[in-house]
């Protein structure tokens, strides 16, 4: 599975790009300086997650996958997000395109 730098750095933990988006996983432990945390933890969702979703896109096969997501603080429960991911003609491996948590809660 794929994970590009900058969708963590530039979109994820981005207040200015994605404001609820980053909110939310800086509020879970995550942070920039150690953004292969977040890239980690999100490699094991769609692992251990379940496929929600699945359809033909553009880029290729694309999936969503539900499941618990790891956090550098434990917080248990873990929070539930969904991830999305595309499976290109041309690669084997799944890349990330996005995530979001699911059900709305207090983070604090």
């Amino acid at each position: 599975m794929r994970i590009e730098k900058q969708k963590i750095v530039d979109y994820l933990l981005n207040h200015e790009k994605s404001r609820a988006k980053a909110a939310f996983f800086i509020a879970m432990g995550f942070d920039m300086a150690n953004w292969e945390v977040l890239a980690k933890a999100l490699r094991i969702q769609a692992e251990v997650g379940t496929i929600s979703g699945s359809g033909e896109s553009p880029y290729g096969r694309k999936y969503t996958v539900d499941g618990p997501l790891e956090t550098p603080d434990c917080r248990n429960p873990m929070p539930w997000v969904r991830t999305v991911w595309v499976e290109e003609p041309s690669c084997v491996q799944w890349r990330f395109i996005t995530a979001y948590p699911l059900k709305r809660r207090s983070y604090d």
